[in-house]
Parts: C-alpha cells; structure tokens; sequence
C-alpha cells in the first residue's frame, strides 16, 4: 500500500464542516474561502398543495418522452379534435394558409441573367405541374396537428415537365421500424443516425398502419437521407422525432366543447321543463295529494286554478349563459397562443379591437410567419432546388442552353411568399414613401414584403411607361377610374342638387 501511495499520491482525506449563516430568505449566505452558495426554489419544493400538479414530472430524455405510444396517442387525438372542431380545423387551414400562401416563388441571381429567367420560368413551369404550394400547405397543417411531415423526393414518369422529379407526402405513422427496438444504438424509432448525429436512412412502412388491407407482420423500405426530407421542429436538444404543436391546447379544445355542450344542455332543460308545480308545506302536510311526476297541459292565454297548498313556478336557466363568450375569448386566447396566433385570427373575429392593438398582435403573429418560412426555405425548398437543378441540367435542352452544373455550381437564390396586406393601406403608403424618401428602406425590401421581385416590377414600370409615351397618355389619364356606388339614396341627392 505504501508502494501504490507514492505512486498516485494517496492522501488521507478529512472532512471539515464548515460554519453556516442562514438568510432571512431561507438559502445559505456565501461566506469567505468560497463556500457555495444554495438556494431554495418554490417551484422545486414538493408539497401536499403542488404534489399532484407535479406528479407527473419525469427526467426523460427528449426521445424517450416522445415514445411511439405517446407520439401515435398525440396524433390520433390531434387529428380527433381538428376533424370535430371547428375551431381547431380553421385554426390550423388559417395557420397553413398564411404560412405558404399560393406558394413560393424562386428568384436566381447568378450573374447571367438569361439563365435566371431559364429556370425561374422552368421551376416554376414545374412547381404548377407537381403542385408544390398544396403539398407544402399539407406539410404545414400535418406540422401543427401530427408534429412532422415527410417527403420523399421520387421520380414521377407521368409528370408533363421534362423534369420528373416529384414530392411523395408521408405520414409519420408511416416511418417507422416495426419489431425491432424503438431506440437502440443510433436509431431512433424509423431513422438511422450516424455516430455525428446525421440521419443516415429512414424505414417507410409499405402501407400505413392504418390502412384496411394492412398486413402484419408489416414490411417497410430503406430510404436513403438524402432522398427523405424531414419537416418538423425540436423543441429539446436532441430530439429526433416531432409532437403536434397544438398538444398543448388540446384539453383546452377538449373544456371549450364540454362547456359549450353544458351551456346547449341546461337551456334545453328549461325550455322543456317549463314549468313546475310545488309547495311549501311539509310532508303529509296540508297540501292536497297529487301523483308524483305527473303531467298537466296547458292551453295558451288560459287561467288555471291550483290544488290546494300548490303553487305553479317556472324554472329558468341557471347556467351562467352571459359569461359563455368571455370563456370562449379566454380559452382561444390560451390556446392559439403556443402557436402565437392572436385572438383576433384564431377566433375570426376583431370586434373587440381598436387599429392600434391590432397592429401590435399581428406583429408578433407575422414574425413568427417569417421565422416559418425560413424554416420551410431551409429544411423543404433548398433541398428541393438543389435535386431539381441536379436533374435539370442533365437535360439536353437546357444544356444547350447554358444550364450546365458548372454555371450553376454556387449559384444565389432567394424565395419569394406572398406578402400580408395591411389593415390601413393608405397609412403604409404613406409610411413607404417616408422610408424611401428617407433613405432607411430600399425598393427590393418594399417590394419583398409584398412577396414581390423588385427586378420583374421595375422591368413591368419600365415597359408600361413607354406604352403611356407611345400612346400620348398620362399616368393619371390611364389610371382606372374608381367605382360610383349608385345606391337609391345616391340617385336622390344627386337628383336633388340638380335641381
């Protein structure tokens, strides 16, 4: 032991409790020589009042709490709830609708610009013939009710473009490893990572496992990564497979239906049972005797005279039917906000809000807009790009016409989506002027922000200002003149002036 001493310098250890101070706020004080301090948080302390709101709170990691249960029991309730609620339904077409809109639109910008209009017009040519804007819509609504989306990017023969590269949608029921363990090693329930974290494959069911004629056990695909597009977002570090962005509203959507239903029941309780006859003398009191839960007609606008120590009332609804639109306000607020969705857009309605409050929500909304485009940009249309322009250079039209892979390798691009209209547009006129005038905006950002090309419009200018020369017009002579409302009351004032 002595030998092994001096060679790892094992020393006897001594353990030296040092003097505490306790706070007035109940943790330790730091001390001098470097004492930790420690503190007490409300959140972390268990206690009979927060023991059963707490109870459920686990330590797993982002995968493991994302099982294929768990997952495949969000789904089925996601889809439940959009499919039966009119509210969830409109919230999720209104969130897909606004996010792609008619769809994106490609801008290059190598420095030819010939090659430019060659593949916006041919991409676009393209986009119309697979119909990318409603497959990317479906991405998004699949995105916010099941989580994720997947893509497999195949080659379609029946596609009327030269190009036959086309986006087949998958369900994420159907990417998955069936009988094997869900997370072993570097795969993760479907997908094959390698040792860096990249997926390598995915396993795609041949039928979804909730088709009728689906066969156990089931078969399924390998599809290489790069053939897979992945659409979801990671709420958790390392997290590899996506839960529906409405899981936390749905037992919201859930009390919002109960409520609505209690409110229908206890009025229709009062309409039937309109009135009742009852008394206020005692058991085998002076009251005359009736059967029980019998039955009288009444005939309208006739008197009627009571048995002795009977008295007729009529009940009423108790249920709270004026604080029913306040609940339902809280509630959808509550709701669209963990998809920062403003009150106004989820519930599809504004009466309640003034120009200026208006404008605030929105903000907040259409920057997350934006960030959700820029997602899509990254992770859906880039990779969409760069396999159609590796397919499209190898056709002999487009080689002859300067497309090859080397005029194209690096080359620039943007995307283009359909800008939101004000609420004001005189205002935001206005507003523009003042930014151009003031040099703190340029005609590409004013015009991006309406999902426009600032080179197309400034070409479009151009060639409708030699038509007005050619012509011997002016811009305002030319300009469409404003519809007259010739409403009746119209017709009589201006009768009444001529005279």
């Amino acid at each position: 032991m002595g030998f092994l001493n001096r060679i790892f310098g094992h020393r006897k250890t001594e353990t030296v409790s040092l003097p505490r101070r306790v706070s007035a706020l109940g943790g330790i004080s730091p001390l001098r020589g470097g004492q930790v301090v420690r503190g007490r948080y409300d959140a972390a302390t268990i206690n009979d009042d927060n023991r059963r709101h707490w109870a459920n709170a686990d330590g797993l990691s982002a995968n493991a709490a994302n099982s294929p249960e768990v997952r495949r029991r969000l789904r089925n309730n996601a889809r439940y709830e959009v499919a039966n609620n009119s509210y969830a339904k409109g919230i999720v077409l209104t969130l897909a609708n606004d996010c792609v809109g008619t769809g994106p639109r490609l801008q290059m910008l190598t420095e030819t610009e010939e090659v430019n209009n060659i593949i916006e017009s041919a991409f676009f040519e393209w986009a119309q013939a697979v119909g990318l804007a409603d497959k990317l819509r479906t991405m998004r609504m699949a995105k916010a009710e099941d989580g994720e989306a997947f893509a497999m990017l195949i080659t379609n023969p029946a596609l009327p473009t030269p190009t036959l590269l086309d986006l087949r949608l998958v369900e994420g029921d159907q990417v998955t490893t069936p009988y094997f363990p869900q997370t072993k090693g570097n795969a993760v329930d479907g997908i094959v990572f390698d040792s860096w974290g990249n997926p390598v494959e995915y396993h795609v069911l041949k039928n979804h496992p909730g088709d009728d004629g689906a066969q156990m056990p089931q078969e399924f695909n390998r599809v290489a990564a790069n053939a897979m597009i992945h659409y979801f977002r990671a709420d958790r570090p390392g997290q590899a497979r996506g839960i529906p962005e409405i899981m936390s509203g749905l037992p919201l959507f859930a009390q919002l239906r109960r409520y609505t239903l209690a409110v229908i029941a206890a009025a229709e309780t009062a309409a039937d049972h309109a009135l009742v006859i009852y008394t206020d003398a005692p058991a085998n009191g002076e009251a005359e005797e009736l059967a029980p839960m019998d039955t009288v007609e009444l005939e309208k606008r006739m008197a009627t005279v009571m048995p002795g120590g009977w008295k007729l009332g009529q009940t009423h609804a108790e249920q709270p039917a004026t604080t029913y639109a306040e609940f339902k306000h809280e509630i959808l607020n509550e709701i669209a906000r963990c998809l920062n969705m403003p009150f106004n857009i989820a519930a599809g309605n504004s009466s309640g809000y003034n120009y200026a409050s208006g404008r605030l929500d929105h903000q907040t909304y259409y920057k997350a807009i934006r960030v959700e485009q820029s997602h899509i940009e990254k992770v859906v249309l880039d990779r969409v790009l760069k396999a159609w322009l590796a397919e499209a250079v190898m056709i002999p039209d487009n080689v002859r016409r300067g497309l090859t892979e080397s005029a194209l390798l690096g080359a620039k691009h943007q995307w283009f989506w359909d800008g939101h209209e004000h609420v004001d547009p005189a205002k935001e006129a206005n507003a523009q002027e003042t930014r151009l005038r003031n040099h703190t905006t340029t005609l590409a950002e004013e015009y991006a922000k309406r999902g426009k090309d600032y080179m197309a419009e400034i070409r479009q200018c151009g060639k409708e200002a030699a038509l007005l020369k050619e012509a011997g017009l002016t811009v305002a002579q030319a300009a469409p003149k404003p519809a007259v409302d010739m409403t009746p009351q119209d017709d009589e004032e201006n009768s009444s002036q001529e005279k």
